[in-house]
Order: structure tokens, then C-alpha cells, then sequence
């Protein structure tokens, strides 16, 4: 009988998580889901309350019971974890005037994500100030926007799971010199000063930071052929 309530629970579980991820909406709290499991749980707890059980069972129920807070952990992790989102990657002056606008592309699309908006532009000084704002204390600010407004720079907008962080981790650390082999920066930059990308580092950074470069009309949404050998659908 343990086994089997054991097994029921997960069960519970699973498929909750399951039909939660592919929701096209996700459940704003994992509460729900502990719920769901809390009421699967007692009904089974009743069968046994009226099978006349053991301490010893009542007290491996209580244990039981206490599963839909491990549901509600799971379900926001998993929720975290796998929510589709945007990022916004430019490609800076360097990285342009290097020709490595394709390799960095690539990089992204073969990872799995999706690229939504695309432009090339020569931003200005001013513009450049609005986007590199939260570093207008730091000595480095006004060089920091020179560079950004002295040539071409490719600005994207990137779509899929996990976006913001895998991004970064994409891209590597802000010093090529501490970036991993593998990453953009860790293969093809040398030094700070000319890191070749910058990409969001967080969901608010991301929303202001296309909502900084692009019109929402400049923005696609439509579904690739490949998001179901990403993705999958189970």
C-alpha cells in the first residue's frame, strides 16, 4: 500500500509539471499544483484513516502529506527554468567590423533559440547614454559610450527558454580573460575593452533593453518548424 501511494503522488506530480510546461501559459504560483497534489493525497489518506491504520502509518501519512510542498518547489523551478522568453544581444562595433556577425548568430541558433528582430544601426552618443544608464556613475561611462556610438552596431532580439541566463553564459564573463573556452568572449575577444557583445542580464534588463532599441512592431512572433525537436511535446 506505501509503494503504491508513493507512486501515485509522483504520478500526480509528474503530470501536473508535465501539462504545466506545456501550457502555453504557466501557473502563476506552484500553489496550485500543491493543491491539486494535496487533494489526490487525502483522498488516499482517508482510505487508510478508514482501514483503521497504525501509528506508525499515521505518522508515515503525515510525511506523505508534506509531498505537495515538494510539488510546489519542483513546479516553480521547473516553471523558472523553462519559461519562453526574450533577450536582447547586440553584436558592438568590434564584433561588426571584425565580420563576426555569422559566427555569433550561429552560436545562438544552434543552440536552439529563436531569433524575433534583427537591425543594424549606428546608435548615437545620447542613445548610447539611455542604454548604458545604470553605469553613468562609473569612471568608464563616457568611453563605454563612445565606443558603442563609433560604427555599426547589430541589435537582436532572441527568443526560447532559459534565454537571459543561457545568453550569458553563451556570451561568457564581461573580461574575455575570464571567460571560458567555448563561450563568444572566451573564443574571440582578448580583452574588456573590446568584449564584441553585450546581452541582457536579467527579465527586467531584457524587457528595457528591447524596449530601448526596437518598436513592437519590429518584433516577430511565429512559430519554427525545428521548436518541436527543441522542445518536444511530452
Amino acid at each position: 500500500m506505501r509503494s503504491h501511494f508513493y507512486k501515485s503522488a509522483s504520478r500526480v506530480a509528474r503530470s501536473l509539471l508535465s501539462s504545466s510546461k506545456n501550457s502555453s501559459h504557466f501557473l502563476p504560483e506552484g500553489r496550485a499544483v500543491a493543491a491539486t497534489a494535496v487533494v489526490s493525497l487525502r483522498g488516499n489518506a482517508q482510505y487508510l484513516a478508514s482501514l483503521g491504520r497504525s501509528n506508525a502509518s499515521a505518522s508515515w501519512l503525515s510525511s506523505a502529506l508534506a509531498l505537495p510542498a515538494a510539488v510546489y518547489m519542483l513546479q516553480d523551478q521547473e516553471a523558472q527554468a523553462a519559461e519562453m522568453e526574450r533577450t536582447f544581444i547586440a553584436i558592438k562595433p568590434d564584433g561588426v567590423q571584425r565580420g563576426l556577425i555569422s559566427e555569433i548568430v550561429s552560436r545562438f541558433e544552434r543552440k536552439g533559440f529563436k531569433l524575433v528582430a534583427i537591425k543594424v544601426v549606428v546608435p548615437s552618443k545620447d542613445f548610447a547614454k539611455k542604454h548604458y544608464h545604470d553605469l553613468s556613475e562609473r569612471p568608464f561611462f563616457n568611453g563605454l559610450c563612445d565606443f558603442l556610438s563609433s560604427g555599426p552596431v547589430v541589435a537582436m532580439v532572441w527568443e526560447g527558454e532559459g534565454v537571459i541566463r543561457y545568453g550569458r553564459k553563451l556570451i561568457g564573463a564581461t573580461d574575455p580573460q575570464k571567460s571560458e573556452p567555448g563561450t563568444i568572449r572566451g573564443d574571440l575577444a582578448v580583452v574588456v575593452g573590446r568584449n564584441i557583445i553585450h546581452g541582457s542580464d536579467g527579465p527586467e534588463t531584457a524587457k528595457d533593453e528591447i524596449s530601448l532599441w526596437f518598436k513592437p512592431e519590429e518584433l516577430v512572433s511565429y512559430t519554427s518548424n525545428a521548436e518541436k525537436w527543441i522542445y518536444g511535446d511530452n
